[in-house]
């Protein structure tokens, strides 16, 4: 398997692959030919599994893993060579290739994860600050699947947010497509909480997010993060935005993805947090992720 970074989800993988086996030997002192390479491209962030354990977790660009070994080339006539045979002409086949049998399981890699309840508005900020379109609609769990968005910054450097579809209260226990969801988040350096301002106490809206990612992950609930109010262009989100900020300690950027009110506080937040996420993994050795 080779990570590549070009590849976006495992539609593409097949169920089942063959390689190639060895070449029988020759005369001549001719050896088999070993089996030919045959790559599989996977998105970056794939894990691959064997009998539940992972056994590779591919989260750079350009990373391999052997996932079988292709079959030995056979023995030429040279190899029988003895003082009692000094014209050998014996030779042995190539020997068969090696079989697994693997589970390839995607967590989607960005920097920031847009956290948040069905209808809370991410797919729509999602495509107000990047060039990624996922579906919008007037119904919950629009998007079923993540997307990732890339905000570009005037220095050239880029942060990949992806559209975490919509959590619920259980999601920790498998409820809704609970599990599945809240794997792509393990991914992500730092969190976006998104809540809807023009529901009443919208503080509640983090309170259970925070409990659903600590439940599924120890930890989880505290990287760095922002708390963004959405819909701030309704009267009552107006009014609940002070009664949120004396709620919560976090950080609240209130805006509207809808009528892009306030997204440049958002974009310079990003990037700070970008940039404090990038200044720790240099201090600790380590390459930050780039897109």
């Amino acid at each position: 398997f080779a990570a590549d970074q070009q590849m976006k989800s495992l539609s593409s993988v097949l169920p089942f692959y063959q390689g190639f086996h060895g070449e029988k030997g020759g005369v001549k002192n001719r050896y088999g030919a070993n089996g030919a390479y045959l790559y599989v491209k996977v998105p970056v962030g794939t894990l691959v599994k064997e009998d539940g354990k992972v056994v590779a977790d591919l989260t750079q660009h350009g990373e391999e893993y052997v996932a079988a070994y292709g079959g030995a080339g056979g023995k030429g006539n040279r190899f029988f060579l003895s003082n009692e045979n000094r014209s050998p002409t014996t030779f042995t086949p190539g020997e068969p290739g090696q079989e697994r049998v693997l589970h390839l399981e995607l967590k989607t890699t960005a920097h920031a994860g847009l956290v948040g309840f069905p209808n809370a508005g991410k797919s729509s900020l999602l495509r107000a600050i990047s060039r990624a379109r996922p579906a919008v609609a007037a119904y919950p769990f629009t998007t079923l699947n993540p997307h990732i968005g890339i905000v570009r910054y005037h220095d050239y450097e880029q942060v990949a947010v992806a559209d975490i579809p919509g959590l619920i209260k259980g999601a920790h226990q498998n409820r809704g497509l609970g599990m599945a969801f809240l794997r792509h988040i393990e991914r992500c350096r730092f969190l976006l909480y998104v809540v809807d301002l023009s529901v009443s106490q919208p503080w509640i809206q983090l309170e259970d997010l925070k409990y659903e990612l600590e439940q599924y992950q120890k930890g989880l609930s505290e990287r760095p993060c922002v708390v963004i109010g959405n819909k701030i262009d309704l009267a009552q989100s107006r009014i609940n935005l002070p009664l949120l900020k004396e709620h919560i300690a976090d950080r609240v950027i209130a805006l509207s993805a809808l009528t892009g009110d306030n997204l440049e506080e958002l974009l310079f937040c990003l990037r700070e947090l970008y940039d404090a996420y990038v200044k720790t993994e240099q201090s600790l050795g380590q390459s930050p992720m780039k897109w």
